[in-house]
């Protein structure tokens, strides 16, 4: 068993993330030493994981009570667990495209600054008039 710290230091997660995720019941069925002081195990400590990967999706809050209501119904609820995780699977695909989008723009830019600075072509802007 693990004290809050302990399992903090396991899952590379601050305490007060780790205390806020107890109080909204993301970590369900959450055990309690003698001097009524959290606990966790092992299972415990893999599922924090996976709720920091969640998070880490960008899976809000109410989403991942969604989610963690279904996972302790069981086997019955694998479909629709699957469709939560893949409409956030399209959600993350999205954003990679964006953000693969961003990094074009930037290369296309360094790639134009490089060739200006080495005189391969004239400096234009579309902000500014510049004399040629």
């Amino acid at each position: 068993m693990y004290t809050m710290k302990q399992t903090c230091n396991k899952v590379g997660m601050n305490y007060e993330t780790l205390k806020f995720y107890c109080n909204e019941g993301l970590i369900p069925n959450v055990k309690r030493n003698k001097n009524n002081h959290r606990i966790f195990d092992d299972k415990d400590v893999e599922w924090i994981k996976n709720l920091t990967c969640l998070k880490n999706c960008g899976m809000s809050i109410h989403d991942m009570k969604i989610y963690i209501k279904l996972c302790l119904e069981g086997e019955s609820t694998i479909l629709e667990r699957k469709v939560i995780l893949n409409e956030q699977k399209h959600i993350i695909l999205d954003k990679i495209k964006k953000l693969q989008e961003s990094i074009d723009y930037i290369e296309q830019k360094q790639q134009f600054y490089n060739d200006v600075l080495n005189g391969k072509i004239n400096y234009y802007s579309n902000l500014i008039d510049v004399d040629e």
